[in-house]
């Protein structure tokens, strides 16, 4: 009895083993059946389009561009690819199409014409392109309507980032002759003081100043600032540096 058992055990045994041995046959048999023909996709993002096309095609994969997925973009080329479906390391069919959507560069908008605006209604006018306000500063004019803008900088016209800053000189009418303060920092103290005085304006007291790492004679500070209105009978002030060991 004991005997006869153990044959049966024995036969159970050898089947199952076969039955395993079919089942994982038949498993790699159907995972390589569906695999035969499949590649990953490679990583397109950031490519441009000739270069991802040719990257898709030595997989046997075939691009597509979508149009509605197209968008600005910046710090994605134009023309490039910003977004691909399947997405990079999945699975696809060879001959399988990869749609991608490409990037149309940073966003640029043309600079309205701010001439003759008040602040509120310049303000409007950018935001209304996608701009910002920037600087608002007051210079004298002789002519035009007080409180209105003079200048802007970028120019109208220009093609900047989409949320740039515009800056605006708003006119004041003055009855003297008005100049806007130039950046006079870090320039040889002697030449801005023959540029002025060959040009009439009056140069108050020079302050010197030692300064460790600037030449003698460079400009450190002034008055009236650089962009502030200036006239002929403005008194020009500045801080010259002088060597160190002069100190005291």
């Amino acid at each position: 009895m004991r005997s006869r058992f153990l044959r049966w055990l024995a036969r159970l045994g050898g089947a199952s083993i076969v039955f395993a041995l079919f089942t994982l046959a038949a498993y790699l048999s159907f995972s390589q059946f569906v695999r035969r023909g499949v590649t990953p996709v490679p990583d397109v993002a950031g490519l441009p389009r000739a270069e991802a096309e040719a990257l898709l095609t030595d997989s046997g994969l075939v691009l597509e561009v979508e149009e509605e997925a197209e968008r600005h973009d910046d710090t994605v080329p134009v023309g490039a690819v910003l977004q691909q479906k399947p997405a990079a390391r999945s699975f696809a069919k060879r001959g399988s199409v990869v749609r991608v959507g490409l990037s149309l560069g940073p966003e640029v908008v043309e600079v309205p014409d701010l001439d003759g605006l008040d602040l509120t209604a310049a303000r409007v006018a950018l935001g209304n392109v996608g701009l910002r306000m920037g600087r608002a500063v007051a210079v004298y004019r002789l002519s035009g309507p007080s409180g209105t803008v003079a200048e802007q900088e970028p120019a109208a016209g220009q093609m900047v980032g989409y949320a740039a800053e515009v800056d605006v000189y708003l006119g004041e009418e003055s009855h003297a002759e008005t100049f806007l303060m130039p950046d006079l920092i870090y320039r040889d103290h002697d030449l801005v003081r023959h540029f002025f005085e060959r040009r009439g304006f009056q140069l108050g007291g020079v302050k010197p100043e030692p300064y460790e790492g600037v030449a003698e004679g460079v400009i450190l500070r002034q008055y009236p600032l650089a962009g502030h209105p200036l006239t002929r009978n403005d008194v020009i002030s500045l801080v010259v540096s002088i060597p160190s060991e002069e100190r005291g």
